[in-house]
């Protein structure tokens, strides 16, 4: 036997034998794909599993830090992955590391460390890391990781309380969730029995003392203070719906009619608010009209949802998120069901963005009004342009972004879509029904938060517009009001761009008039074209467009 200290990982799904009763084959099935990706970055990160128990999983890692890092990649990777299922059929880990002293015996690793690290598991939220103070003094000020402390926490067949912490885990829009602290474990002195009854009667003493000096004070109250009328919550749609109101009691026992299981993961980089819509929509709800939601939502709501009775409602968010109530006893408790069962959703998979009424009964009363869209189609393949996808040349957004990107896109099912805004916002869809449905709705959501048309970048495996490699990418180009093209020549550049396809360039000079290079068959060959042509009517030329971006030189 070898005795040696060593950071111990150890992890297991919330909820593992209620989803084999619902579904054995699908949790097995699933189970096998999950820890595939488990195993997977498990070994990228220089760790060895030591041990397996059905859906439990024991590791060793060379340092604190590899073995956090680790952990917080399989939970955003395994979240992703969770985005295709409903909330009752998402597989999400829990996993608690320490570092402890460990003895090795034939491969195996026995000890206080191994222990702790179950017991930390047990601790951590659903889809969680929980940590021992000794991890955290280790990682604190080397990985951009924020805890919260859950102090001394009293644990089975550990003989003293082992001080954990919580990894706050980050949302979509970069901020950080805020885990649920637990109160630190304390052990109370046993009182001697002979003090029972002084204790009982002290506090019965006090609390006949301050039952009446309350009685007393509410006499008062209620002879000095007129009554104020209940406020009447309004059924009007407000554009501010961020979070549901009060249920009312009869709810409880209202039927809840599910809706098909969403598919859509959403990831996002940090993004401004949504621009204000100018134009509500209103009138009768048309499932083909709904922006955000996949086929099969929209399928209930063709079907289910319109023949359903009076009393029912639908809301969504601009994530792709949903929720509807259905025959409820009246049309608050409806709109109320509607949108607790879409933020429930939205918040199970950290979804930053809030749920709101899309449509009471059969009258939409959405506020934010149709999506800035571009015009259709809204990408084309093109194999003189078109090449594999890769985060690192993924334009505009920044290097956190790009990470996030080869975590969540390049790993997902099919199909899958990413849309960009000018501003380097961007919006992805992962496992949708097509390739179309997935940068529809990558477009729409893009659009609804960005306020402006978005533009799709790529589709599954592949880059579908030019990607410049010769020059930076700025922004996005638009012929028409460029300012560094004189105006009366904006209009034929917008005319010769329209059905260009291959590799097109525009280069301007001091006079700002353009030189176009089109059609050609590769990034450098529009570059000379443009500049060729330039120079024909100006002088000092220079690249400002490739494709559909606006270009600078590289740093």
């Amino acid at each position: 036997m070898k005795r040696k200290i060593a950071a111990i990982f150890a992890a297991d799904i919330a909820g593992y034998s209620r989803l084999v009763a619902e579904d054995e084959e699908e949790t097995l099935r699933r189970l096998a794909s999950y820890r595939e990706v488990v195993d997977d970055f498990i070994a990228r990160a220089g760790g060895r599993i030591f041990n397996t128990a059905g859906d439990a999983v024991l590791a060793e890692f060379p340092s604190a830090v590899d073995a956090v890092r680790c952990a917080i990649d399989i939970q955003e990777s395994l979240r992703t992955r969770n985005m295709a299922y409903p909330p009752s059929r998402q597989m999400s880990f829990r996993i608690g590391i320490t570092i402890g002293d460990v003895v090795e015996r034939n491969g195996d690793l026995l000890g206080d460390g191994v222990n702790i690290a179950a017991r930390l598991e047990g601790l951590a939220e659903v889809g969680g890391i929980c940590v021992s103070r000794a991890v955290h003094e280790q990682v604190a000020n080397k990985l951009s990781v924020q805890f919260a402390d859950i102090g001394a926490q009293e644990v089975k067949n550990i003989p003293t309380p082992v001080h954990a912490y919580m990894v706050a885990m980050r949302r979509e829009n970069g901020t950080y969730s805020k885990p649920q602290l637990k109160k630190p474990a304390s052990k109370l002195a046993a009182a001697p029995v002979w003090m029972w009854p002084l204790v009982v009667a002290v506090v019965s003493i006090v609390a006949i003392g301050v039952t009446g000096f309350l009685y007393n004070t509410k006499l008062k109250q209620t002879a000095s203070v007129a009554p104020t009328p209940a406020v009447t919550p309004s059924a009007a749609p407000t554009a501010n719906a961020a979070a549901p109101s009060p249920m009312p009691t009869q709810l409880a026992k209202a039927p809840m009619t599910p809706m098909a299981p969403q598919n859509a993961g959403a990831a996002m980089a940090p993004m401004p608010a949504p621009s204000p819509s100018a134009a509500p929509m209103a009138g009768k709800l048309a499932a083909d009209n709904v922006p955000f939601i996949n086929e099969r939502v929209r399928s209930f709501l063709a079907g289910d949802y319109s023949t359903a009775g009076d009393y029912k409602a639908f809301a969504l968010n601009v994530g792709g998120f949903s929720g509807s109530s259905l025959n409820q006893p009246s049309e608050e408790a409806a709109r109320n069901a509607a949108i607790e069962q879409c933020q429930k959703r939205a918040d199970a998979a950290q979804s930053p963005r809030r749920c709101e009424l899309y449509a009471v009964g059969n009258t939409v009363v959405y506020s934010r009004g149709k999506p800035p869209m571009p015009p259709s189609p809204y990408f084309r393949h093109d194999a003189m342009t078109e090449r594999a996808f890769a985060s690192k040349d993924f334009p505009i957004v920044r290097e956190p972004q790009k990470v996030r990107l080869e975590n969540m896109f390049v790993p997902a099912a099919k199909s899958r879509s990413v849309a960009l805004g000018p501003g380097g916002q961007y919006f992805m869809v992962l496992g949708a029904s097509s390739a179309e449905d997935a940068a529809r709705r990558s477009l729409e959501s893009c659009g609804a938060i960005a306020g402006v048309a978005c533009l799709v970048v790529a589709i599954d495996d592949n880059f579908v517009v030019p990607i410049p490699t010769l020059f930076r990418i700025t922004g996005f180009f638009n012929a028409a009001s460029n300012a560094s093209i004189v105006a009366d020549a904006r209009g034929e550049v917008v005319r010769k761009l329209g059905d260009a396809v291959g590799w097109n360039a525009v280069a301007v000079g001091t006079a700002g008039r353009p030189g176009l290079g089109l059609k050609a068959a590769d990034e450098q060959a529009a570059v000379n074209s443009a500049l060729a042509d330039c120079a024909r009517r100006d002088s000092d030329c220079h690249v400002i467009a490739i494709g559909p971006f606006t270009v600078g030189p590289m740093n």
